[in-house]
């Protein structure tokens, strides 16, 4: 390792980076200008040129500011500051490969080296919270493997997603694109090649990458896209504009940029948490009812904050965008873990248990029969688990797999699926497959802070040396070891202590997402019932 610390010089200034372990990491390098005073609102503007070398070798403040819960399965610090807008970047090799520009020959001795792969990385939260500064991100597994490592920061709630009269809409796609644009102007000097970039993210950032793949001014800025539970977002534009008006009356605010630019940063967040949190029906005497009502108003409620299909820079939803043929086809991998959000009722678990599972059920609107049929697929569960696991097939498993098979056929052989099944033995394995738990894997990252917390002492080495491998060979622009996806076979991989290569992995899915809406409505199509109770039965 050198004994100088890594300088690189940017677009707007050189950065100074520090060794360790045979590659480099620099942080907090700022890809557009604090989005404070009158770039509140605003959409991302290039940073102001610095002289000399700036330090790096911090995380940079982040646009959380209140994390999901005091505790939360990802560390996921927030860091007070202006200068939020920023990536970092972790190589193997800090600076620009031999014969750039290129690809060309040098006449002499073969293909010049035009840099490594890249990986951009957008982190999940739902669209509210998260953070790029978490321990997970780390890329050093993958600058062992040959790949330079990306991660980005962009404005949350209402700061990147609010639809304000007189604001751009989507600004934090904006800052999203901005970043991707960093990458194809700087990051040769980092050892990288920005004709290799693959984006990635997880939960929200998986919807982050499916709606880059849906806009047009993403296309040509990166080049192949890993979805990771994503949360297929694409929400109403009619619905955002009604978010913002209830905010606004909420808050004694004009619906105006202005308005919303004279509260303060914890007076919008206030407002934003009364506003999209969806209260409990005081009329529901059952507190176990009272959960699950709330939890079926919240999905109806049209509360939600994330990319707007606004008609200009997002034209379409996701799957109308693959079908059209507007989209992006690049090579997708894309997939979930097999129980998402079974502890979604944790906090009101035991209430929700003493309905049993079919009220449970009913309560979200599935009729006394399909109720019946769900709730039989799971013997022995408790009726929070399957209400969980309900919400994991329609929120995560059923658009992964639409997704799967839309761009399957746009883009034939650039499509992989893949099913997370390992279950931590934390608490028994009683959460099945959960959210986030597949992440430590695929960032072979298994020492990280708070990994063995919820994955348990000594996770398996060899399933993360396999996912890893597989994002790794994916990045590397090959195949991640399986066949693509397509009809009639429909291979998927499952990840678990023994992997294996399965046909039709979400088969339950697909049956499921006849019945039910692939964007978070529970109530069946009623004039389907017969036959919805018929698949649910062949999905067991």
């Amino acid at each position: 390792m050198p004994s100088a610390d890594p300088i690189v010089p940017t677009s707007t200034g050189s950065v100074r980076g520090v060794w360790r372990d045979g590659s480099a990491a620099f942080l907090g390098i700022p890809f557009a200008a604090p989005p404070i005073g009158d770039l509140r609102f605003a959409a991302p503007v290039a940073p102001e040129p610095w002289s000399g070398v700036r330090d790096a070798t911090a995380h940079a403040p982040t646009p959380q500011r209140r994390p999901f819960a005091p505790v939360t399965t990802i560390p996921e610090p927030s860091i007070p500051g202006d200068e939020t807008l920023t990536v970092d970047v972790f190589t193997p090799r800090p600076s620009r490969p031999s014969g750039v520009p290129g690809p060309h020959h040098d006449g002499a001795s073969g293909p010049v080296d035009c840099g490594l792969p890249v990986l951009v990385w957008i982190h999940g939260g739902g669209f509210t919270a998260g953070s790029p500064a978490s321990p997970w991100y780390d890329g050093a597994a993958f600058n062992r493997d040959g790949v330079v490592t990306v991660t980005v920061s962009f404005r949350l709630g209402v700061d990147g997603f609010g639809l304000i009269p007189g604001a751009p809409a989507n600004r934090a796609v904006l800052d999203w694109v901005a970043a991707l644009e960093w990458v194809q102007e700087n990051i040769q000097e980092f050892g990288g090649d920005p004709t290799q970039v693959t984006i990635a993210g997880q939960s929200a950032g998986g919807g982050a990458v499916l709606t880059l793949i849906a806009t047009p001014r993403a296309r040509g800025l990166f080049h192949r896209a890993i979805a990771v539970s994503p949360a297929l977002q694409g929400i109403d534009r009619a619905d955002a504009e009604r978010l913002v008006v209830r905010m606004a009356d909420a808050g004694g605010i004009p619906a105006t940029r202005a308005g919303f630019a004279s509260l303060t940063e914890d007076e919008l967040l206030d407002l934003q948490e009364s506003v999209c949190q969806v209260p409990e029906r005081s009329s529901v005497a059952d507190p176990g009812a009272r959960a699950v009502r709330q939890l079926a108003d919240a999905r109806a409620a049209g509360r939600d904050l994330g990319p707007v299909v606004d008609g200009e820079l997002v034209p379409l939803p996701v799957l109308e965008a693959l079908r059209t043929g507007t989209a992006s086809t690049v090579p997708l991998l894309i997939g979930t873990t097999a129980n998402e959000f079974t502890s979604i009722l944790e906090p009101r678990a035991t209430d929700v248990d003493r309905l049993g599972a079919e009220r449970a059920l009913r309560g979200l609107g599935l009729t006394g029969s399909l109720a019946r049929a769900y709730a039989h697929r799971f013997p022995g569960r408790s009726a929070s688990w399957v209400v969980g696991q309900l919400v994991t097939e329609v929120v995560f498993r059923i658009p992964a797999v639409r997704t799967a098979k839309v761009h399957a056929r746009r883009a034939p052989g650039r499509t992989w699926l893949y099913d997370f099944r390992w279950v931590p033995p934390v608490d028994g394995g009683a959460r099945g497959a959960f959210h986030c738990a597949d992440l430590p894997f695929a960032w072979d990252h298994l020492d990280a802070e708070g990994v063995g917390r919820v994955l348990g002492d000594e996770p398996p080495a060899a399933l993360a040396a396999e996912i890893h491998g597989a994002w790794v060979a994916f990045v590397h622009g090959e195949s991640p070891g399986w066949a693509p996806y397509r009809a009639p076979g429909r291979v998927t991989r499952v990840f678990d202590t023994e992997s294996r290569t399965v046909e039709d992995g979400y088969r339950s899915e697909r049956r499921m997402g006849r019945l039910l809406s692939p964007l978070g409505r529970f109530a069946p199509r009623e004039r389907h019932a017969a036959a919805a109770r018929r698949r649910i039965a062949l999905a067991r």
